[in-house]
């Protein structure tokens, strides 16, 4: 069968950038100099595209081309380094994203959603929020427990990736000024202190923070002493990718590409995008390129394998631009059936959330930001303007229901048969394969429900909001193990058109009964001391939002999506 990798990297960034210059000299390449054929060609220049180049090219006798559709990031540094540039002065909407948009979404009042995702030298990562959160060993485990023993199988437990996430980081710890200001706590056991990720704290925490791991316990959520070692619930402050040295964001081009010492086998050539892959005899052997959708298409042959590393937009694209994917998708947009595959584009799912703002009269990031005290004044990076949301809470489905989940978790196994029969509620329901992966996957969550795996984060916002000004703050709460699941897939041949995106959030009921849950106990947080001492009153939803309807209703026009689609 055709040798290509779909390439899923759960790494996040990091590291010291070199000068530009050298990084041309090194690894940056025109498109005159591409050479006939490379080992491998990785398809994608993001997280997981820079980790295999890094990784791969480390043998001096393998060669490897990354291919990447946007730009290398020079021009907007400042905007990638700074951290609080994340939130105020970001890359979304830029050409450094991909401005994705879904189909209207008829449980969220038919509204189109934006899907960002990063396009450039070190994809996502240098546009996303900087979180560094592990999932718990009861999350990772069932990837391992879903492949039934299958060669490789073990590669999945929470043992083998948890040593792969510390071989991954060099974890510094915070001040002692800043773990006293907000309360954190760790373990340093959890950590690596050897990678080339930088995972750390900012150099200032808003004051406020300090009372978030002293409010939880007060609605049933403890705070946890290490929710990096498996134990990934409970309320704490989390690390984030910040390199202390200098405040910088820490991200995959930082850390895999741009510290690395000459390395001629490894070329990278931005600014184009790989259309399709060509095969022979059942083998991918051709990767097809081109600037844009007008310019001729170019290719670069292949000794070895196609590596996909496109994301989770990206690559279901690439491959049924190849044809591989559905027969009857296929076929519909004019592309040849290379593999009849009908489960890629499927069981597409993502974190949804909405928001509870208060007004408050603590100094939040946005006032403070506002004021400009804090920030640089040399062209550096402040303390303070490392300063990123990083008060985390994951509660569990007793915190949410309390005795009616066992009876919630019973309905939801019950209609595991039903709901996989309905193509409105399984848009795969058509195909036996992908009927299968979808009730695997169900049954799954499902298996989840009653441990104390967090089903609800709760993320404590001081960037300022709309509804409340810059002297408020928000508790979001977004889903975390959704049941409803949609799809991708491509209307046309012409690999620049957009591929079709179909989240189908909240269509299954136990999603929205559990969000809004959530947004009650979002609501209840900001009520509860000592968090409620600061604040003035609820700005969103307020309060003529009482009953379930109203919270449903309300909350159909507000979610929006967290931006981790999978």
């Amino acid at each position: 069968m055709a040798q290509f990798l779909l390439a899923t990297v759960l790494l996040l960034s990091t590291v010291n950038a070199v000068p530009t210059h050298q990084q041309q000299q090194r690894d940056w390449i025109p498109v005159q100099l591409i050479q006939p054929a490379y080992d491998f060609v990785i398809a994608g220049g993001g997280l997981a595209g820079l980790v295999l180049a890094s990784r791969l090219s480390e043998d001096a006798n393998t060669t490897v081309l990354v291919l990447e559709a946007g730009e290398a990031g020079d021009d907007v540094r400042t905007r990638i380094d700074v951290p609080s540039e994340a939130f105020y002065n970001g890359l979304l909407g830029t050409k450094y994203d991909w401005q994705y948009i879904t189909e209207p979404q008829p449980q969220l009042g038919n509204r189109n959603l934006p899907w960002p995702r990063g396009k450039g030298i070190g994809g996502s990562t240098i546009v996303n929020a900087l979180y560094m959160v592990r999932p718990s060993a009861l999350e990772v485990d069932v990837w391992s427990h879903m492949q039934n023993g299958q060669s490789g199988a073990t590669a999945w437990t929470w043992d083998s990736m948890f040593k792969a996430m510390k071989k991954s980081e060099t974890f510094t710890p915070p001040s002692s000024e800043v773990q006293a200001a907000g309360n954190i706590q760790f373990d340093i056991s959890s950590h690596g202190t050897s990678g080339p990720l930088q995972h750390s704290y900012p150099g200032y925490i808003v004051p406020i923070v300090g009372e978030w791991t002293k409010t939880l316990p007060n609605v049933g959520i403890p705070a946890s002493p290490d929710a990096q070692g498996g134990n990934g619930w409970g309320a704490f402050i989390t690390p984030s990718s910040i390199d202390p040295s200098n405040y910088h964001r820490s991200y995959s081009r930082s850390a895999y590409i741009d510290n690395l010492p000459p390395r001629p086998n490894l070329h990278i050539l931005f600014n184009y995008t790989v259309t399709r892959f060509i095969t022979e005899n059942g083998r991918a052997t051709t990767v097809e390129y081109a600037q844009d959708g007008w310019s001729p298409r170019q290719t670069v042959r292949v000794n070895k394998e196609v590596l996909i590393a496109g994301g989770s937009v990206g690559s279901p694209n690439i491959l049924m631009q190849s044809g591989v994917g559905p027969r009857d998708v296929l076929e519909a947009a004019g592309v040849p059936v290379l593999v009849d595959l009908p489960g890629v584009g499927q069981h597409a799912q993502d974190h949804i959330f909405a928001q509870v703002v208060f007004k408050t009269t603590a100094d939040t990031a946005a006032t403070i930001h506002n004021s400009g005290t804090m920030n640089s004044q040399d062209g550096s990076v402040s303390p303070f303007q490392s300063f990123i949301n990083s008060a985390l809470a994951y509660a569990n489905v007793t915190n949410l229901f309390g005795d009616n989940a066992k009876t919630l978790h019973e309905q939801i196994v019950a209609n595991l048969t039903t709901f996989s029969d309905d193509p409105n509620m399984n848009p795969g329901a058509n195909y036996p394969t992908v009927k299968a992966g979808y009730e695997a996957i169900y049954q799954a969550t499902a298996d989840m429900i009653m441990t104390p795996v967090g089903q609800l984060e709760f993320l404590f916002s001081l960037m300022g909001t709309t509804e409340g000004g810059p002297q408020s703050f928000a508790i979001q709460a977004a889903l975390q193990h959704p049941f409803s699941q949609g799809r991708l897939w491509i209307r046309t041949n012409n690999s620049f058109d957009y591929p079709v995106i179909d989240p189908r959030y909240l269509t299954h009921p136990a999603d929205l009964f559990t969000l809004r849950e959530g947004l009650k106990l979002a609501r209840k947080i900001g009520q509860t001391e000592p968090l409620s001492r600061y604040v003035t009153e609820e700005a969103s939803p307020g309060p003529s939002v009482q009953t379930d309807a109203d919270w449903e209703n309300w909350l159909r026009n507000q979610a929006g999506s967290q931006y981790h689609p999978s």
